[in-house]
């Protein structure tokens, strides 16, 4: 799936030593300004302890993991909708995300400079969220004076319909409110606007609180990462609390020193895991299992899609020669313990063309290919 996240934020909040440590990879993370200039990509696995079961159960040969594009970006200015700073490289490269992440500084450090002289999360969560809104509101207006004359003069069905979602887009934004926030509108207007506008303030969005090392532990007391999470529920967003540099020290540990620091902090995963999780499922990207003893996999595949189009992820000419799909539910392997008592259980299916595929099942799919 060419899906992908983009880590934003104000320079100097965190979003390049994130990356490092969610990529295990080593760009620049310098402390000034637009150390970050072109947007580095990572492809990152996605943790899932499914796949571990399965593995721990078939002893394949070998497991391949899901994965998730994630991309590191210039940090952003005041102004960056009128190209300010690196803003239309900036804007440009969100254009080709799917999803934001944005990396919010919840700490307080004399050693590293904040672009705003001090730290306060909602005013920096208001920079960047209005500079995309005044982006988007630009794309509006424009839109909408191209189409005001098929409105008024043709009467034009698709025009509109287009003008009833446009209006009230144009008001939201021009008050700084995120399209994706805009309550005038349907979910199958905000649909019809998210396909067809493509407006920066419309994909979806998770919120990165990069706390002190100090404050990791005791999130409660934390004011201003609770300032991040209060923004986060008012949106209907999530809220991920991460310190950066602790993710980048673990994130250079072995797996099993890894599981015995995040024991000493309280925690059964990382930061970063949950916000990989988070990234994939924010996009609706789900998962199912191929099984045996040669390999064990993990598929991604987007919610909503057909035992055929599923089949085609592995294969073209699995999709072309579909016959049938031979599924069963990852849970209930857990519950009964072995395929075989699976299949006694009766909870084996025989699928068809029409099955909409569900996050873990695990399949086999039949084909046949004339040539």
């Amino acid at each position: 799936m060419p899906l992908k996240a983009g880590i934003v934020g104000l320079p100097n909040v965190g979003k390049s030593t994130l990356f490092n440590a969610i990529t295990n990879s080593h760009v620049e993370a310098a402390n000034y300004p637009f150390a970050t200039i072109n947007p580095n990509t990572g492809v990152v696995t996605v943790p899932d302890e499914r796949l571990d079961f399965l593995t721990n159960m078939f002893h394949p040969a070998k497991t391949i993991h899901a994965t998730f594009d994630f991309y590191d970006i210039a940090g952003l200015v005041k102004g960056a909708s009128k190209g300010e700073g690196l803003g239309n490289q900036f804007l440009a490269a969100i254009r080709e995300c799917d999803a934001i992440c944005e990396v919010v500084r919840c700490f307080e450090s004399s050693d590293i400079i904040h672009v705003e002289n001090t730290v306060d999360p909602k005013r920096d969560i208001d920079i960047i969220n209005l500079e995309l809104a005044m982006a988007d509101y630009d794309a509006v207006t424009a839109r909408l004076a191209k189409i005001e004359p098929k409105v008024r003069i043709v009467k034009d069905k698709t025009a509109i319909y287009e003008y009833n979602i446009l209006t009230p887009l144009k008001a939201c934004l021009e008050q700084g409110i995120s399209a994706r926030n805009c309550k005038e509108l349907t979910e199958e207007q905000k649909a019809y606007a998210k396909k067809n506008f493509f407006l920066l303030s419309m994909k979806p969005i998770i919120y990165v609180a990069n706390v002190a090392d100090s404050d990791y532990t005791d999130l409660d007391s934390c004011k201003y990462y609770q300032q991040v999470k209060e923004i986060a529920a008012s949106e209907g967003a999530e809220c991920i609390p991460v310190s950066c540099e602790i993710e980048y020290e673990i994130s250079q540990l072995p797996p099993e020193e890894k599981q015995e620091f995040l024991a000493t902090l309280g925690a059964k995963e990382s930061g970063l895991d949950k916000l990989v999780k988070a990234a994939y499922s924010l996009l609706k990207l789900r998962t199912f299992f191929t099984c045996g003893s040669d390999e064990c996999r993990a598929w991604t595949f987007k919610e909503g899609m057909t035992a055929p189009e599923c089949a085609g992820i592995i294969h073209t000419d699995f999709q072309k020669g579909f016959i049938k799909a031979e599924v069963y539910d990852f849970e209930d392997l857990k519950t009964y313990g072995t395929e075989l008592a699976v299949k006694e259980a009766g909870k084996l299916r025989q699928e068809g063309k029409e099955y909409r595929m569900k996050d873990g099942d695990v399949v086999f799919f039949r084909f046949n290919v004339t040539k």
